[in-house]
């Protein structure tokens, strides 16, 4: 577990007053937001940057049509408005039970089961307005090709853009809800491998669900290939490809590349671990 520091106690205290933060630890480092956890109780996420803090209201609002939708898993609801302290921004949200499966456990069943419960949510208008981000900045094809492969190591360049172009290349499918990280510690299930719930729904966005089928080779790609058709399966070998789908989700929520730097250092142990 890790210490929580002062600051993050502090403001979960006003946002939960009376509420005992005696076991509270937080959750492992997130690229967007500080995680405080009280078991039993609640989460308390408080945005790292600027640039969280402004999307925090609508990805809360989000979180609240979730929950409202009858979903046959639970989500976070927030318990707290989204407040502001200095140039931050949090919000309390309800705990969920239940605990992760570790990395390669898991079976078809269990993987099929998670992707069609977040394929078949309704996405309507209202929820996908409170999701879809992409209309915000520059494509993720444009990133791609303008920002990140020309910081690439030269060697791979040419392998680079044949991957975008192959991503480019899948037919459209219609959107449907993407989780956008449906792997590891965001999936809970009870002990006898029921799904209860999925948190973190910061990368959520309507797009092919593919995506999320790529994301649960969390579980092993054989049991993705035998959770999903055929075609699915190879669009989702496709996503992957280009620089690992979990890298690759970050270009796709409208949010500006604030690092590209930072994004290429990532990107490129994949691809060379992945050669």
């Amino acid at each position: 577990m890790i210490k929580a520091a002062p600051d993050l106690l502090e403001i979960a205290s006003a946002l939960l007053p009376g509420v005992r933060l005696d076991d509270a630890f937080v959750a492992a480092d997130g690229n967007i937001h500080d995680v405080l956890l009280i078991p039993g109780i609640a989460a308390v996420r408080v945005s790292k940057r600027p640039l969280g803090a402004a999307s925090m209201p609508r990805r809360v609002e989000a979180l609240r049509r979730l929950a409202s939708a009858e979903l046959p898993f639970q989500v976070p609801e927030p318990l707290t408005p989204v407040t502001t302290f200095g140039d931050r921004a949090a919000v309390a949200v309800s705990w969920l039970d239940g605990v992760a499966l570790p990395e390669g456990v898991g079976d078809p069943s269990q993987v099929a089961e998670v992707l069609e419960a977040v394929r078949s949510v309704p996405l309507g208008d209202s929820l996908t307005e409170a999701l879809d981000g992409r209309a915000l900045g520059p494509s993720w094809s444009a990133i791609i090709a303008e920002e990140i492969i020309p910081r690439l190591p030269a060697r791979w360049w040419s392998e680079g853009l044949r991957r975008l172009d192959a991503a480019l290349a899948l037919e459209p499918v219609p959107d449907a809800l993407v989780h956008g990280d449906l792997s590891g510690s965001n999936v809970h299930w009870s002990a006898d491998g029921r799904l209860l719930g999925i948190l973190d729904w910061d990368m959520a966005m309507p797009g092919d669900p593919a995506i999320d089928a790529a994301l649960m080779a969390w579980h092993g790609w054989d049991n993705v290939r035998r959770a999903v058709t055929g075609a699915t399966y190879r669009r989702a070998r496709t996503w992957d490809a280009l620089f690992g789908v979990g890298h690759l989700v970050a270009t796709m929520n409208g949010r500006p590349m604030t690092s590209p730097d930072g994004f290429v250092a990532a990107v490129v142990p994949w691809l060379e671990d992945n050669a």
